[in-house]
C-alpha cells in the first residue's frame, strides 16, 4: 500500500498496527459475500438433505472468495480508513494537514539516539 495517497498526498499509513482494524471490516465483507452466494445458490440450484449440494456451495464459496481476497483487502482498508480521515471536498486547495511522523523504531528500522 501506498505511504501517501498519490492524488492528495494524505498519509495512509497512520500509525504501526492501523491497519488490524481492516480485519473486521474485511471478515463483515465476506459474510455479506457467502450469505448473498448462499442465497443466490439457493434459488438457482437448490439446497437438499439429500444429496451434496450444500458441499457444491461450500466449494464456490471458498473459490469465490479467494477469488476476490485482493479485492476484499484493497477496499477493507480503504473503508477502514475512511472512518478515521474525513473526505475534505476542496482537498485541492487544502492539502491534509502534516500528521505526526511516525517513530522510526515502530517502523522495526534500526535506530541511534544520541543524549
Amino acid at each position: 500500500m501506498n505511504e501517501f495517497c498519490p492524488e492528495c498526498g494524505q498519509r495512509t499509513d497512520i500509525e504501526v498496527g492501523f491497519y488490524y482494524g481492516a480485519a473486521y471490516v474485511s471478515y463483515a465483507l465476506t459474510v455479506a459475500i457467502s450469505v448473498a452466494s448462499f442465497i443466490a445458490w439457493y434459488i438457482f440450484v437448490g439446497i437438499s438433505s439429500d444429496d451434496n449440494r450444500i458441499f457444491g456451495w461450500l466449494i464456490f464459496n471458498g473459490l469465490l472468495l479467494l477469488i476476490l481476497q485482493p479485492w476484499l483487502m484493497r477496499i477493507a482498508r480503504t473503508i477502514w480508513l475512511s472512518f478515521f480521515v474525513k473526505y475534505n471536498p476542496r482537498w485541492k486547495e487544502e492539502p491534509p494537514a502534516v500528521a505526526a511522523k511516525l517513530l522510526v523504531e515502530q517502523l522495526g528500522a534500526a535506530v541511534t539516539v544520541n543524549s
